[in-house]
C-alpha cells in the first residue's frame, strides 16, 4: 500500500476506504491503535501475522501491547465503501473531520490532516530522508 488520500468522517463516524486501497485492504481489515496517535490498518493476512507473532510471546512481553487488541477492531465497508470507525478510536487519534490514510507498504494509516500535515512539515527535510535510506541500507 503507498500513496496519501484525504478524506472526511461523517457526523456518525464513519469513513470512506480510498478506492485505491480499496482492493489491498479486501472485504474485512483491522484497525488499531497506531504509532503517534494515528490508527493502523491492517489486512486480514496482516493481521492474522501480528496475532501469530503476540501468541508467541511470553505473557511478560505480551503485556506491552495488550492495548493494540484491546482497542482492535474489525471493518467490513459498506456497499458505499464507508466503515465505523469506533469513538475511542477517533478519540485516540484526535480525528476531527478531514482525515489522512497513508500507505505504509502492508499497512496503512489514518491521521488527523492537521496533526499529519504537521509532521510532515516538521520531520519531512532532506537530511531526515537522508537518514532513514541509511539506515534502511540504501
Amino acid at each position: 500500500m503507498f500513496g496519501k488520500y484525504r478524506h472526511s468522517v461523517d457526523p456518525k463516524g464513519r469513513l470512506f476506504v480510498p478506492s485505491k486501497l480499496r482492493e489491498e485492504l479486501g472485504d474485512a481489515f483491522y484497525v488499531t491503535l497506531g504509532l503517534d496517535h494515528c490508527l493502523s490498518v491492517y489486512t486480514q493476512q496482516g493481521w492474522d501475522a501480528i496475532v501469530e507473532k503476540y501468541n508467541a510471546l511470553p505473557i511478560s512481553a505480551a503485556r506491552k501491547i495488550r492495548y493494540v487488541f484491546a482497542n482492535a477492531c474489525r471493518c467490513e465497508p459498506d456497499k458505499q465503501g464507508r466503515f465505523m470507525i469506533p469513538a475511542d478510536l477517533r478519540k485516540y487519534a484526535g480525528l476531527k473531520q478531514e482525515v489522512i490514510f497513508i500507505g505504509q507498504a502492508g499497512r496503512a494509516e489514518i491521521w488527523d490532516s492537521e496533526a499529519y500535515d504537521r509532521l510532515e512539515a516538521e520531520t519531512m527535510t532532506p537530511e531526515a530522508l537522508a537518514e532513514a535510506m541509511e539506515e534502511l541500507g540504501f
